[in-house]
């Protein structure tokens, strides 16, 4: 099995790495291309925006046209994308390659990840010692990419990080040959176009309509009320498809499971924390502080620690503690970890004061990715193994999206007012973190046993 672990895990781990890695180039970019902090905001938001929107829509595409075959694809699409982010003469090239490449080749390729993973091991202990793996992969890969960013940047350049990316992907290709699709493709399954855009374009708004809060309040209120009516509109279409006897986008089914529901939450509210805090932190450090990205890099890695540390021990604490006992946990040290980097921004200017607070939202943000993956993954049987799959990185890619989108806008519409603007963005996130907490204590002792059909 470790065959089949090592190039999903590492697939995980690019992409997450993507997602981060860019906060500690914001000022190297925006010196190349003649640009703004809130011009790299951008690219970073589309990046995962795009994610976000198209994760349903590559889940379903896994089943018409197999696992295996998505992967491949989505990988090539992304090293392409990398590619082209490297050479980058402009903000919008840059938004073609890294926001619009990537940002498919990820909807396309990650799905596959999980379905492969949850078919492949069949009881609750095992899938989370591969969830645990693969998590891990992917908290290191958010965590790490400030740190392996910052040293690329300031040894070589910002855009040998793209080709650092593309060279990773290669390997990935090259360790998935290994690997068969446990399922055949069905080429003739369905594919419902109109709820893919009907749910992108409500997810777009509503994070368009976040990026504007601050600037332009009328643009705010009539991007969050199209947001609105397009998810309205996307729910009364997959209920009429359902009702007609077609095959929507999202069934109804996936949101009858109460766990899984919960765990949906918790998983929107554990990314955008990751995202949202990195994201602060670095452009606070890089634009406040006045920290090089090498520097900012290695602060990062007291949270790179913390999440290797406790998403590596899932397994074993999976066996002592119910999953919920850990979700719990894991909102509460996040939390802590919080109010410590608030405690000590303005205590000292000295780098380590950022070191205690971000191990502990690490340690915190690490043992809890992997319970939530799994109590939504074994809500649901193998056949709706790619829908709630595209759900769950769809909710999940939206709270990366968010926590860039609130706390970033937040900080980065007042960065001239220092420690202040930090503070505000950082408690905005501490307010977030305890409606995922709320969330946390109303899930079950434990998840029941994945139903067989």
């Amino acid at each position: 099995m470790r065959r089949l672990l090592a190039p999903l895990a590492l697939a995980q781990f690019i992409c997450s790495f993507a997602g981060s890695n860019m906060n500690v180039m914001i000022n190297d970019i925006s010196r190349d291309l003649d640009t703004t902090v809130k011009g790299v905001q951008t690219v970073i938001t589309l990046f995962l925006l795009i994610m976000a929107i198209l994760m349903i829509p590559g889940s379903k595409l896994t089943e018409r046209w197999g696992r295996k075959r998505c992967f491949i694809g989505g990988l090539t699409l992304y090293g392409i994308g990398a590619l082209i982010s490297a050479v980058a003469p402009s903000l919008g090239v840059l938004i073609f390659g890294y926001s619009a490449l990537q940002g498919v080749g990820t909807a396309l390729l990650i799905p596959p990840v999980y379905i492969l993973a949850t078919l492949a091991f069949s009881n609750l202990t095992a899938r989370a010692r591969a969830f645990g793996a693969i998590s891990a992969a992917g908290g290191v890969g958010a965590a790490a990419g400030p740190l392996i960013g910052g040293v690329i940047t300031s040894a070589i350049s910002w855009r040998a990080a793209f080709v650092f990316q593309a060279a990773i992907v290669a390997m990935i290709v090259v360790l998935s040959r290994s690997i068969e699709d446990p399922l055949p493709a069905d080429p003739d399954r369905p594919f419902d176009t109109q709820g893919a855009i009907l749910s992108a374009a409500g997810m777009f708004f509503l994070v368009f309509g976040v990026l504007q809060a601050g600037s332009n309040g009328l643009l705010l209120v009539a991007s969050l009320a199209l947001s609105a009516c397009f998810l309205l509109l996307f729910f009364r279409h997959f209920r009429a498809e359902e009702h007609a006897g077609k095959e929507p986008l999202l069934t109804l089914s996936l949101f009858r499971n109460r766990t899984s529901n919960i765990g949906l939450v918790t998983q929107n509210v554990q990314w955008l924390l990751l995202m949202g805090i990195s994201f602060v932190v670095s452009v606070f450090l890089q634009t406040v502080r006045d920290f090089n990205a090498v520097k900012t890099g290695v602060i990062f890695t007291a949270a790179t620690a913390g999440i290797l540390i406790s998403s590596l021990a899932a397994a074993r604490l999976a066996t002592k503690h119910s999953q919920r006992t850990l979700i719990r946990a894991g909102f509460v040290t996040t939390i802590a970890g919080i109010a410590l980097l608030l405690a000590l921004v303005g205590a000292s200017t000295h780098e380590l004061a950022f070191v205690p607070g971000l191990l502990v939202t690490g340690l915190g943000l690490g043992v809890m990715l992997t319970p939530s993956v799994n109590i939504v993954q074994s809500s649901f049987p193998a056949d709706q193994q790619g829908e709630i799959s595209g759900l769950s990185r769809s909710v999940s890619n939206l709270g990366s999206c968010l926590g860039t989108a609130i706390a970033g806008t937040i900080l980065v519409s007042d960065l001239a007012s220092g420690n202040r603007s930090y503070v505000i963005a950082m408690l905005s996130l501490a307010a977030i973190a305890l409606v995922g907490l709320a969330a946390a204590f109303r899930l079950p002792d434990e998840p029941e046993p994945i139903p067989t059909s």
